[in-house]
């Protein structure tokens, strides 16, 4: 059984909460907050823009903390659950490997790529693991994706564009501070700069032109080159200050024998779903079967690598840490190439 304690009960750590409820062989056993209120399990206060809201929880069986350090210290947690602001992700999970524990934080791994790295190495020192929670992986469409590529039947991969817009967050003060949650290409591009990088590898180069914030980039468009001149590989990235559409995420992935389109938009009025077709290189039209629409589905999976990954003592394909750090490294290219107004080496 691996023992698992949350630090930090927000949004994400409600969702986690939910997802532990499901998965065999993984026990919740503690969680830490400041919040005296939650620390008694009334989390009605907790909302996001997914899923449902929270709720009065049963906290008797979990042992409850207030300071990080009480948690850390408990000798029957196996894995930190890093839910903490973004801005905590590195510092609280190099303390947690050096105490021992194995850690889970949630994406993005951490602010900078220096961060990243250091979580890396912190991790290797303390022969424990660091996984990072990039669920996108673990959304049907993207699991669909991820076979199409993995199994051969389509051939090689030549290309695809990828993505994620929304409106402006402006329930989130610290959105745009990037030290403190980063912006749109730390916060939500790193999505698809993960997927990207798992399905085509590092590339060498890229070029982004965008429009920026402050010292923050808003939105950009990016062009990613690889050693394979023919990937053809792009993305459309980040706020919108149209407050109609909430959230869209897209995708087109190219092979040789087929193409793959999904489209997703959730508007003020409406949600349009343009569901995933596999489009084959005989004229046929392939829609997968994708479930229910659970939307905590894919953070029960995305819990079972992380089991899957303990127990066989091998860093996730998906999960790793190393995948996460290319994927903050990527963000900030993109970034450096929108500020400078040219290609960028990766």
């Amino acid at each position: 059984m691996i023992k698992v304690g949350i630090a930090g009960i927000g949004f994400m750590g409600w969702i986690h909460y939910l997802a532990y409820q499901r998965v065999r062989g993984v026990k919740l056993a503690a969680f830490c907050t400041r919040n005296q209120k939650k620390l008694v399990g009334d989390w009605r206060s907790i909302e996001g823009n997914f899923g449902p809201r929270g709720e009065q929880v049963d906290v008797s069986g979990m042992k409850t903390y207030r300071q990080l350090s009480d948690l850390l210290a408990d000798p029957e947690i196996d894995l930190i659950d890093n839910c903490l602001p973004p801005h905590l992700h590195a510092d609280v999970s190099i303390q947690a490997l050096k105490a021992g524990k194995h850690v889970f934080v949630e994406k993005p791994m951490g602010l900078t790529a220096a961060e990243c790295r250091k979580m890396v190495s912190a991790a290797k020192k303390a022969d424990r693991q660091i996984l990072v929670g990039h669920v996108l992986p673990f959304f049907p469409e993207y699991i669909q994706a991820r076979k199409a590529v993995d199994g051969g039947k389509y051939g090689k991969l030549l290309g695809g564009h990828f993505k994620r817009v929304i409106s402006d967050p402006l329930w989130l003060k610290d959105f745009y501070d990037p030290d403190r949650v980063g912006g749109p290409l730390i916060d939500l591009h790193v999505h698809d700069a993960h997927f990207i990088r798992m399905l085509f590898g590092m590339p060498t180069s890229l070029v982004s032109q965008g429009r920026t914030r402050g010292k923050t980039v808003e939105y950009c468009e990016t062009l990613f080159q690889f050693a394979d001149p023919q990937l053809v590989v792009s993305a459309t990235s980040g706020v919108l200050r149209q407050q109609g559409r909430i959230f869209t995420h897209a995708y087109e992935i190219h092979l040789e024998k087929a193409s793959l389109h999904f489209d997703f938009a959730a508007f003020r009025d409406s949600v349009e779903l343009a569901p995933l077709k596999i489009l084959t290189d005989k004229g046929r039209v392939l829609r997968p079967k994708l479930g229910d629409g659970d939307p905590i589905e894919g953070f029960v999976q995305e819990i079972k690598e992380v089991a899957r990954s303990l127990r066989s003592g091998q860093p996730s394909p998906v999960l790793s840490g190393d995948l996460a750090r290319d994927a903050v490294a990527l963000c900030h290219k993109q970034a450096d190439s929108v500020t400078r107004g040219r290609p960028v080496k990766v």
